[in-house]
């Protein structure tokens, strides 16, 4: 793997860290039960995503 491809990896694992806890944090601040359980599918989604690209390294 180049440094470039690395960086881009690094930098999309930051990503998916990122929108792991704002799916977090909005699915605790939500009151309506549909929000909050789509938001905690959205932190599954992005859980599997951060797993995938950690997988690349």
């Amino acid at each position: 793997m180049t440094s470039k491809e690395l960086l881009y990896v690094e930098d999309a694992l930051g990503h998916e860290t990122f929108m792991r806890s704002c799916c977090t944090k909005t699915s605790n601040q939500l009151q309506d039960a549909t929000l909050s359980s789509y938001m905690k599918e959205l932190e599954k989604k992005h859980t599997e995503l951060f797993d995938k690209f950690l997988n690349l390294l």
